[in-house]
C-alpha cells in the first residue's frame, strides 16, 4: 500500500523549535489494518487543517499490519488539542479495539530540520518509544 508522504500545512519559521511525534501502530488482525488504513486519509486531512500543525506523514504496511506516523507541531499543546478533537478522538478510541500494540515518542527540532527521516523516527521509537 502506498505511503502518505510528508506534507507541510503551515511552514514554521526556519529557526523555530517544533514538537515532533512519531508513532508506531500494529493491529491484531489484517481486517484491523485495513480499517486503520481506510481511516488514515481523513485523519491526515484533519491534521493538515489543525491549528499549529507543521507537518505530517504516514508509512503504511497494511499486509504487515504496521503503521508509522510522523507529525510536527507548533508545541505540545497544539498536538494535544488535535488529539482531543473529532474525528481523531473517536477514531483512536475505536482503533483501540483492534490494536495489538502502539508506541509513541516525542522530541523537539528546529523547523529547518523538517521533514524528519523515517530512519530517525524508527530509531527513536526503538530507543524511547512508550508502548501502550
Amino acid at each position: 500500500m502506498p505511503d502518505i508522504p510528508w506534507s507541510t500545512p503551515v511552514q514554521a519559521a526556519p529557526d523555530a523549535e517544533v514538537y515532533v511525534m512519531a508513532s508506531r501502530f500494529e493491529t491484531a488482525t489484517l481486517t484491523g489494518a485495513v480499517r486503520f488504513f481506510l481511516k488514515a486519509p481523513g485523519i491526515i486531512g484533519q491534521i493538515r487543517k489543525a491549528p499549529g500543525a507543521h507537518g505530517v506523514a504516514l508509512r503504511a504496511r497494511v499486509l504487515s499490519r504496521t503503521f508509522l506516523t510522523l507529525s510536527a507541531w507548533e508545541d505540545r499543546d497544539a498536538l494535544y488539542r488535535f488529539a482531543r478533537s473529532e474525528p481523531h478522538r473517536s477514531s483512536s478510541r475505536a482503533a483501540a479495539g483492534f490494536m495489538k500494540e502502539s508506541a509513541f515518542t516525542f522530541w523537539t527540532v528546529r523547523a529547518d530540520g523538517l521533514p524528519i527521516a523515517w530512519a530517525e523516527a524508527e530509531r527513536r521509537l526503538a530507543e524511547q518509544g512508550t508502548a501502550y
